[in-house]
Order: C-alpha cells, then sequence, then structure tokens
C-alpha cells in the first residue's frame, strides 16, 4: 500500500513516477507497433515474390501412417516353448534304433534304406546347419527343438547338426553327441539322419533330413 502524501513535494514526486511511468508504456506500445508493421511488411514481400496462388484443397489429404509393430504373444511363447522342451527327453535309449553300420545312421520306421543312402551320398544340398559344440545340455536341447522347428516352418529338407566329438568332455566321452541322437530320433519331423563326412565335420555332426512339406 502507497504511504500518504503528506506536502508539495510528495505530490511533484509521484506525478514524475507516473509520467515516467506513461512514457515507459508508450515506448513499448511504439515498439510493439513497429514490430507488427515489419512483419506484414515481411508478409507481404512474400505475397509479392510468389505471385498469385492458390492454397490446396486440404480435404482429399492422406495422413501417413506407420504400422504399429506386431504384439509379442509372450505366453503363446513360453507355452510353446514348454511344449517343446517337454516332448524330447535326456534319458532316451536310442542305441536299438541306430544302424550300425560302417557310419552311424538312422531311419524312422517306414523310410527305406535307400534314403539314408542318398543321404550319406549328398543327395540333398545342406541348407542350414545348427553348433552345439560346447553348449550345456538344457541349452542344447532348447536350440536343437527351436532350430528344427524353425527349419521346418521354412520348409528345409537336409540340415546339419553339429554336436562335437566330446573332446573338451570328461574322460573324452561324446555325451552330447549321445543326447543329441535320443533327442533327434523322438522329433515326428526328423526321418533320418547319418554321420556327416570328414569335410562336413565327420563323427562330431550329423546330416539330418527333415520330413517334407
Amino acid at each position: 500500500m502507497s504511504s500518504p502524501i503528506k506536502d508539495f513535494s510528495d505530490l511533484k514526486s509521484l506525478h514524475k513516477t507516473l509520467k515516467k511511468k506513461k512514457e515507459a508504456e508508450k515506448r513499448e506500445e511504439e515498439a510493439r507497433r513497429r514490430k507488427e508493421r515489419e512483419v506484414e511488411r515481411e508478409a507481404s514481400l512474400f505475397r509479392d515474390s510468389i505471385g498469385d496462388v492458390v492454397p490446396l484443397d486440404a480435404s482429399d489429404r492422406v495422413v501417413p501412417q506407420s504400422p504399429k509393430p506386431a504384439p509379442i504373444p509372450n505366453q503363446r511363447i513360453a507355452d510353446n516353448k514348454a511344449a517343446l522342451h517337454e516332448s524330447i527327453f535326456d534319458e532316451f535309449n536310442v542305441d536299438t534304433l541306430l544302424e550300425t553300420d560302417a557310419d552311424l545312421s538312422y531311419r524312422k520306421n517306414g523310410i527305406a534304406q535307400e534314403v539314408v543312402r542318398r543321404l550319406r551320398r549328398g543327395h540333398w544340398i545342406i541348407q542350414d546347419e545348427l553348433d552345439l559344440h560346447g553348449q550345456r545340455r538344457d541349452e542344447a536341447r532348447e536350440r536343437l527343438v527351436e532350430f528344427l522347428r524353425r527349419c521346418t516352418l521354412k520348409g528345409f529338407r537336409c540340415v546339419r547338426v553339429i554336436h562335437g566329438k566330446g573332446l573338451g568332455s570328461v574322460n573324452q566321452e561324446p555325451v552330447l553327441k549321445k543326447l543329441v541322437h535320443g533327442w533327434l530320433v523322438q522329433r515326428e519331423e526328423v526321418i533320418a539322419f547319418v554321420q556327416a563326412k570328414g569335410v562336413d565335420g565327420g563323427s562330431g555332426a550329423l546330416l539330418v533330413l527333415l520330413k517334407g512339406k
């Protein structure tokens, strides 16, 4: 709250203050008008430079829309992984299902021996491969199941699975090699497999024949 005016000197001081305030407001108003005139002048120059133009009709304008990413079916992925994990077992005696010829081989019931011979001769081109060498048991099993599923969806017929020779295992026993044999014979999409040739991995790998579409 302003202090009360006591004498003429106070009144004179108030008058000066009000005058200064009014002058300041006048300068601000002049500056604002100059700014408006400058903007209008620039707009006029722009209109003169482009000539007569007709605005485009905005009624037919199409606003591009970026495709939304597909939702990730986390629950279905988890369920599929659980089902795939349970579809093969470690403790599976595969010895009676393997052919004890010069080179280890397997063929599902109903598959002719000629199919195994053609697989061994390289009749089918190797379309993909999975290297499980050095993997832990659970990780190797999951990767193998997922690999077979993916190859089946792509329509691949012949793939290579590298399990290693077990030289780095305890007592240099090929533990993973035997597990892979057991896992493969339990898979519905696997109809045959043979030990790879030396150039393809020899006793450390298998050529696997899958069902066709």
